[in-house]
């Protein structure tokens, strides 16, 4: 039962108009309990004295509605009509409010008070003055602070709608890049008359595509599936160099279920291909390794091709390379500082690309 009240009440107070009237609802109450616990102490007749506080809560709400929607249509004119409006509407209020207080006053006390009736006038006026302009400050408060809300929203929601814009953007830049080395192969092979070949390097390539297509570019992958996808554009690789391309992949194991950017190993892998497996006469390797450590995912890329100057090992990740600069960006704009992409030449030859993203799984 008392779980039942809890969600019916958070639900309705997840809309604004609800939490309005439930702020107006309780500051009214307080006030009533606090003037109605006040006077009971002093006051004789406490039947006539309760009739006199329904009567001024009941006028003080009222006019309070009034000066809410007032507001409303002062929230969109410029500061100074606004400010202005609003000191009018106080005023008002507190001379409507005040009214009705001095008369229920006289009414109740009037020949025993010892105040002239223009002192309670001005003292009422100042009293109602003072409520409705706490009134008034925190209303503007609360609406203040739920604009800034909203534009804090719109502006994270741009932000995101920004960064996923990028995000595709640098997802959807890999396929052209793949596309035109794989067709400029294949081109040369039909310039050699290698019919058969580059049929076959056709078939994978559009295999490769469908699938590339059939994932979304703002989902993350496990290591295992990419690791699936990057074997389909290998099928390729391999209808070039068949026996001279060997492939290693060592995935130990939590690693098979950490979660990954799409297509995050094929164009490192092309890069190696291209400048440590071709320029072997007998071909090469590429070897793959995963782990978990620390709670991070650790990925090595290799090959045992001839390595790379320090010139160009400095430049990679950041100027040198569609594709390895591509994803080094992809990771950035994922992961921000939380990753990190190492390229080293190895001790007994070739290419080493270290990656460290947090480790996530489904």
């Amino acid at each position: 039962m008392g779980n039942s009240v809890f969600n019916w009440l958070s639900d309705w107070l997840a809309t604004e108009r609800n939490q309005y009237f439930a702020l107006q609802f309780s500051g009214w109450a307080g006030y009533t309990l606090l003037t109605f616990i006040g006077g009971s102490f002093w006051v004789e007749n406490h039947w006539l004295y309760t009739g006199y506080i329904a009567v001024a809560t009941a006028s003080g709400v009222a006019i309070s509605e009034a000066m809410r929607r007032g507001f409303q249509r002062l929230w969109d004119k410029s500061p100074a009509h606004r400010l202005l409006g609003t000191l009018g509407a106080v005023m008002v209020a507190a001379v409507l409010w005040a009214a009705i207080k001095l008369g229920g006053s006289l009414w109740l006390y009037g020949k025993e008070s010892d105040n002239h009736p223009v002192v309670q006038a001005i003292y009422w006026f100042s009293y109602s003055f003072l409520i409705y302009l706490t009134w008034t400050a925190l209303y503007y408060g609360i609406k203040y602070y739920q604009a800034s809300l909203l534009q804090q929203e719109k502006a994270l929601k741009a932000e995101s709608i920004a960064h996923q814009s990028q995000l595709k953007m640098l997802r959807y830049q890999l396929n052209p890049h793949f596309l035109f080395n794989t067709l400029n192969a294949i081109s040369t092979l039909i310039l050699d008359q290698d019919g058969k070949t580059a049929n076959s390097m056709v078939t994978h390539l559009s295999q490769f595509l469908r699938h590339s297509l059939d994932n979304d570019p703002m989902q993350k992958v496990t290591l295992a599936k990419e690791v699936e996808a990057l074997m389909l554009y290998l099928d390729i690789e391999k209808v070039r160099f068949a026996d001279r391309l060997r492939v290693n992949v060592d995935l130990d194991g939590d690693a098979t279920r950490a979660l990954v950017p799409s297509l995050l190993l094929q164009p490192i892998v092309e890069n190696a291909i291209k400048y440590g497996i071709s320029q072997r006469e007998w071909g090469g390797e590429i070897t793959i390794k995963a782990r978990v450590f620390a709670g991070e995912l650790l990925i090595e890329i290799s090959d045992n091709g001839p390595g790379v100057s320090e010139a160009v090992l400095a430049g990679l990740g950041s100027g040198s390379g569609v594709g390895i600069r591509n994803t080094c960006e992809r990771l950035r704009a994922l992961y921000g500082n939380e990753q990190k992409t190492r390229f080293c030449n190895r001790a007994e030859g070739g290419l080493a690309v270290h990656l460290r993203i947090p480790f996530e799984q489904d």
